[in-house]
């Protein structure tokens, strides 16, 4: 299953290092499949996005995403994708960037030729093959149609979907140089939040989140200092905050680190698709590795 991270310690600026394959020798990296790509997000000091990323069992080489990368933003976005739509190239991996947002998805949604049809012109926004890019793309417009007002891009995006579309799940973290939004619908995967204060829950502690299944990893010394804001595809550490979006809900982070959260998806999809339903690949995709 596709694996997103999202981290904002803004207005801070933050150096943080990432692993997005960790334990490459460890038997259980050995008992799994390599994954179909991973990509990290960040924002130089001017507002610039920056996208590092490789379409990894493409190439058979690994080496991109076992070397620890330290870079500093005051947001960060990483994904680990496990491919449903999409050849294995690097314009299908995550994270994507249109009108400097960063965007990352894990799910599957169908009926691709409607989506399209429905983004018209803004279908020019979509450089690769995936169901995400495309989602981006009407988070785009809906964005732009709103004088760039992102949580409502963000939901009206995300109803059209549900209200039109086949789909299997939409979860996202989506990334600006000092906001962060992340999205949980409908309950198919889980979406964690964690308001870390500085220090951790113990007061004196870095950072350092290690996912489970040994698909990713960060480390960040400057956090034993300051509080930051963290979303994830899975509890990464013992901290008990760590708390469970709900199904439908919209987190906001804004640029001093205070939280809103908006039940933006109350309603189940209006097509919801099961395992079954997915195409082998795609099914494979959203299973837990």
């Amino acid at each position: 299953m596709c694996r997103l991270f999202g981290l904002s310690s803004a207005p801070r600026r933050t150096r943080a290092t990432f692993w997005l394959l960790d334990a490459p020798d460890s038997l259980s990296r050995q008992s799994h499949r390599d994954p179909d790509g991973t990509g990290l997000g960040y924002f130089d000091a001017d507002g610039t996005p920056r996208v590092d990323k490789a379409p990894i069992a493409a190439y058979r080489d690994r080496a991109f995403a076992e070397d620890a990368r330290q870079v500093e933003s005051a947001t960060f976005l990483a994904h680990v994708r496990f491919a449903s739509t999409g050849i294995l190239d690097a314009r299908n991996t995550h994270p994507f960037e249109q009108e400097g947002r960063l965007f990352a998805h894990n799910g599957v949604v169908e009926g691709l030729d409607a989506l399209d049809d429905h983004l018209g012109e803004d279908r020019s926004l979509v450089r690769g093959d995936t169901d995400s890019e495309r989602f981006f793309a009407l988070v785009t417009r809906e964005t732009r149609a709103h004088g760039g007002d992102v949580t409502t891009g963000i939901a009206r995006a995300a109803r059209w979907i549900a209200e039109h579309l086949p789909l299997y799940a939409l979860n996202l973290v989506l990334v600006t140089p000092d906001r962060l939004w992340a999205l949980r619908y409908p309950g198919t995967h889980e979406l964690y939040v964690l308001e870390r204060a500085a220090g951790g829950q113990h007061g004196i502690r870095h950072l350092d989140h290690s996912g489970s299944h040994g698909r990713m990893r960060v480390h960040s010394e400057a956090l034993a200092g300051h509080p930051a804001v963290v979303v994830a595809s899975e509890r990464m550490d013992d901290n008990p905050r760590w708390r469970l979006l709900e199904a439908g809900e919209l987190l906001h982070v804004g640029s001093d680190l205070r939280t809103a959260r908006h039940r933006v998806l109350p309603e189940p999809p209006a097509h919801p698709l099961t395992l079954d339903d997915l195409r082998p690949d795609a099914a494979a995709s959203q299973k837990a590795a």
